[in-house]
């Protein structure tokens, strides 16, 4: 598949033109259109364990299957938050996604749910992070704009757990407050991820949990 991924970093939407009869997963919600004659299955995609695994991870039991015609097509597919997405080049290094960063992926990428541990903890994605292999393109979307590093052998970087969006598993992290815990607590930073090098790390913009804690202050309580 050949994706472009436009409208930038607020409002992307992927535009993923497909080959002769070629077929993409891709997460349930996450078709915005289609050209005529893309067809679609749903699938329980790895069988009962594989949707099982997918569902530990915060993703669908179900996985959507999109097939071309003979002559190709094209289908457009966008997150449920605004946002950014970008595509990933799975080889031989698999990467982590943060639970929900996932949309969609060539049938030759593989997505498994992988126990972190304690350390697997990230602003309330629970201990499970999606651990995608094979080889193809996978689509990841993120809340906010998406911002990358690269780091060298032994490098190491800080990002708010809030605002991972996923990382190289050549790369290795641990889960640490920010600062003493009076800054952690009172100065809002709580818990951070310390990455080292080598490899990408990829955050995003804005934070959910931020946002749902912003909204929930506004919304009106019920009085006694």
């Amino acid at each position: 598949m050949d994706v472009l991924i436009k409208h930038q970093p607020s409002f992307a939407l992927a535009v993923v033109t497909l080959g002769p009869s070629e077929e993409i997963k891709a997460e349930p919600g996450a078709m915005v259109s289609h050209s005529a004659g893309v067809t679609t299955d749903t699938k329980m995609t790895g069988g009962l364990l594989g949707g099982l695994k997918r569902m530990v991870g915060g993703e669908n039991f179900f996985q959507n299957t999109w097939k071309g015609t003979p002559e190709g097509g094209e289908i457009t597919l966008a997150p449920t938050l605004a946002g950014d997405m970008i595509v990933v080049e799975v080889d031989e290094t698999p990467i982590f996604l943060r639970s929900g960063a996932y949309i969609a992926s060539e049938q030759t990428v593989s997505m498994d749910s992988a126990w972190g541990g304690s350390k697997g903890f990230f602003g309330g994605a629970g201990l499970i992070l999606l651990k995608i292999s094979g080889t193809g393109k996978c689509i990841a979307a993120s809340y906010g704009a998406i911002e990358e590093r690269q780091l060298t052998e032994g490098e190491d970087y800080i990002i708010d757990t809030g605002h991972v969006v996923g990382f190289d598993s050549s790369v290795s992290y641990t889960i640490q407050k920010s600062g003493n815990w009076k800054s952690a607590i009172l100065g809002g930073e709580g818990l951070v991820c310390r990455f080292s090098g080598p490899g990408r790390v990829i955050m995003q913009s804005r934070s959910e949990d931020s946002f749902v804690g912003w909204l929930t202050a506004k919304l009106p309580t019920k009085s006694n």
